[in-house]
């Protein structure tokens, strides 16, 4: 790699002040920190600042995503491949224009929120829209707070919310049958033009007409749903993943899953013909993507582990009340995003009770 090291070093006195492409500075280092790790000192202690801890979050998220990736490729074809490029195009457009009007380092969170932000959309969405609803997300969602580490929502999220509350024919029209049998659908290019032919509705679509899809069906992902979402064992695998890895807080995970496990099981075991069981809440629809992909987001979640804890509650309790009693058929999208409103406040809540009990004690 020294051949390329010494490539980087020739261009950036371009880059730097008084070079001719000082605007791009951002662009620059933004590609140098994909290959080596700046050697950036600090005028005090801590004296060097490590520019792995991003990368190594980043980089996780983006293998534990494989498993579902690849499930959507199989499950609904080739489109999934159109539908990342456009995401990536699209909001890294925005996180560069702003890098470069702030004149600060390309951040490479946008990584994660790219790949992930087409995995929660269904599988014929035009692309022009995935294109909206992603500079949309990084827009409002992240930039307009000041970047990366100062937004309170999850980009991905809220570009999700955004399309369904703007397009909610084509966000709620667009679900076609998964390739089952082998090679599912990897061979197609499926748009929404032929999308009539194999339109299915989805399990919670099916459950609001007294229709529970099987579990054996939902665990494997040969069911109409999300791209990244429909498998549930892929979605598992890149979780435990996350959490071995240290990468996702356990703690937001099992809050999560845990509350909407409760609930629903009191809902089905109160009225066993009009709410779905437990485990079955659990395999449908986003609830599992959410919880490890989405709500762990340590930006939008609270810091500490007190609040995890009511943070993950209250997302999963919102989750099951959606489904349950409003005309959404899903509820995870709306539910991260009170989630992320709740916590600065859960955060705060927390520090000032053991504030408290601290001066109690020491009373």
């Amino acid at each position: 790699m020294k051949f390329l090291l010494d490539i980087f070093k020739t261009m950036r006195p371009a880059f730097e002040e008084g070079g001719r492409l000082r605007p791009f500075k951002a662009v620059f280092d933004a590609m140098e920190n994909a290959f080596f790790a700046p050697a950036a000192v600090t005028l005090s202690a801590p004296h060097i600042r490590d520019p792995l801890d991003i990368k190594r979050l980043m980089s996780m998220v983006i293998i534990a995503v494989v498993p579902s990736l690849f499930a959507a490729f199989y499950f609904f074809g080739w489109r999934i491949v159109s539908m990342v490029i456009v995401s990536y195009a699209a909001g890294g457009a925005v996180e560069v224009a702003f890098a470069v009007i702030r004149k600060e380092e390309i951040n490479e969170g946008f990584l994660v929120t790219g790949l992930l932000f087409p995995l929660i959309l269904p599988p014929t969405l035009p692309l022009w829209m995935v294109a909206v609803g992603v500079v949309f997300g990084v827009f409002v969602g992240k930039e307009l707070f000041g970047g990366t580490g100062r937004n309170i929502f999850n980009p991905a999220i809220v570009g999700r919310c955004f399309l369904a509350l703007a397009y909610p024919a084509a966000m709620s029209g667009n679900w076609i049958s998964a390739g089952g049998n082998w090679p599912g659908r990897m061979l197609e290019y499926v748009t929404a033009s032929n999308v009539d032919a194999i339109s299915t509705a989805t399990p919670l679509v099916l459950a609001k007409q007294g229709e529970l899809v099987s579990l054996s069906r939902m665990l494997l992902g040969n069911i109409s749903g999300s791209m990244g979402e429909t498998s549930a064992i892929a979605v598992i695998l890149g979780g435990v993943f996350l959490l071995l890895t240290r990468v996702a807080n356990w703690r937001t995970v099992v809050s999560t899953l845990g509350s909407a496990v409760v609930l629903a099981g009191i809902l089905h075991h109160s009225c066993t013909d009009r709410f779905a069981p437990a485990l079955w809440h659990l395999c449908a629809g986003g609830l599992l993507f959410g919880a490890f992909f989405m709500a762990t987001d340590p930006v939008t979640s609270p810091v500490t582990n007190t609040g995890k804890l009511f943070y993950g509650i209250i997302i999963g309790v919102i989750t099951v009340l959606i489904r349950n009693f409003t005309g959404y058929v899903e509820g995870v999208t709306f539910a991260i995003l009170l989630g992320n409103i709740a916590a600065p406040i859960i955060d705060e809540i927390v520090t000032r009770v053991r504030l408290r009990r601290l001066r109690l004690e020491a009373g």
